[in-house]
């Protein structure tokens, strides 16, 4: 049996939004034995969680293509999210409690990005069906309201700020395909569930896909070194609008207060850091930050992709130069993910109403966000 919100788009077991008796989160001496299965432990939000996790205490199996580093309490499993057997193998004897899923795999169009990405899901929850899970944790964003890149804010998007229980597009989106099968895998199992939709995430990862803190550090430190102008690359509504951001520590303390509060099981959420800010206004700040002269933007966007097109063999030189431990500029930088966020050409942000309701308090200023995560890279010696 489903419970669905009419007019919402929503179907998921009973209990989608209802909150639950108490908002109390449960304790470590409420499942002693709490073990945690976090898939793409190596990327922005899956890295975060480890540390999270690691730190409050829980037993962490780090599952990614290449292993991340063990160290005390967490065990790095290494398998291919494709592959049921795969899972299988790479999970025999580890029994998790609780599974936060973060991966995904861009494909060359949204009907593959269907088939491969919520397959992995199906899959994943497959190769567990004799483990004791008590809960899973879905990681997806605001492509919820806005559609996918090949259908990117096309038809009725909804006003902003997003809530909740806008109801599907008409579009196909692989965020939908995903939260099907959780759904369907929960009734199945009678495990809760709950969906955090982030916008813009930005932490610490090498070699991610989407990562505008990284893009956005090294693009700083090309430009230093060839004394050119940090340059807004993106529309003039990015410019002058309203807009957030998700810092993945956040998003991480949001998915863990989810997974043990049971006033908040079986609910979707959106995931901001809980401020909102114009580029307008962070751009000669973020510049201010790298001591660079800034550039705002001027009658069209200047994509970075075309900005440092040839940008390689300077990135090699600073690299040298500054004895960095990262000289393939493709793993630090992500011209056309930071592109095609600041070149909306609609408002974008997000209501965080639900998850305040339920207890979550989380918060972070976007802008010591950007500072500390920069630090953190010049600390590792990943950027100047």
């Amino acid at each position: 049996m489903t419970l669905g919100i009419a007019g919402s788009g929503i179907r998921g077991p009973i209990g989608t939004l209802c909150l639950r008796m108490t908002s109390e989160p449960e304790t470590l001496t409420d499942l002693p034995t709490r073990t945690a299965l976090v898939a793409g432990a190596s990327g922005i939000a899956g890295s975060a969680l480890v540390d999270q996790l690691s730190a409050d205490g829980w037993q962490v199996i780090a599952l990614s293509r290449t292993p991340i580093a063990a160290r005390p309490g967490v065990v790095p499993v290494s398998a291919d999210l494709r592959s049921v057997a795969s899972l299988r193998a790479a999970l025999a004897g580890h029994a998790p409690t609780h599974v936060f899923f973060t991966a995904w795999l861009r494909q060359d169009t949204e009907a593959e990005n269907i088939r491969v990405n919520s397959a992995m899901v199906r899959d994943l929850l497959t190769a567990l069906d004799d483990a004791p899970v008590r809960h899973v944790a879905l990681m997806t964003g605001l492509k919820q309201y806005l559609g996918p890149f090949e259908a990117y804010g096309q038809g009725e998007v909804p006003d902003t700020p997003f809530h909740e229980d806008e109801p599907r597009l008409s579009v196909e989106n692989f965020y939908y395909a995903q939260e099907d099968e959780l759904w369907a895998a929960a009734r199945a199992r009678g495990f809760t569930w709950s969906v955090h939709r982030a916008h813009t995430v930005i932490g610490h990862a090498v070699g991610n896909a989407m990562n505008m803190g990284s893009t956005l550090a090294v693009y700083a430190a090309i430009c230093r070194e060839l004394g050119r102008p940090f340059v807004f690359p993106g529309s003039e509504t990015q410019w002058n609008g309203v807009t957030d951001m998700t810092d993945a520590g956040l998003l991480a303390e949001q998915m863990v207060w989810a997974a043990t509060t049971p006033a908040a099981a079986d609910t979707a959420f959106n995931i901001v850091n809980g401020d909102t800010f114009r580029w307008r206004w962070l751009w000669p700040r973020l510049a201010a930050h790298f001591g660079v002269e800034w550039e705002g933007f001027s009658d069209a966007p200047r994509p970075l992709e075309a900005q440092m097109a040839d940008a390689q063999p300077v990135w090699t030189a600073i690299a040298a130069k500054h004895s960095l431990v990262e000289g393939d500029l493709s793993r630090l930088a992500s011209w056309w993910h930071t592109d095609a966020d600041l070149g909306r050409t609609m408002e974008v942000f997000a209501d965080m109403g639900r998850s305040r309701a339920a207890g979550f308090t989380g918060y972070r200023e976007t802008e010591q966000a950007f500072f500390d995560l920069f630090e953190r890279y010049r600390a590792e010696r990943l950027t100047p």
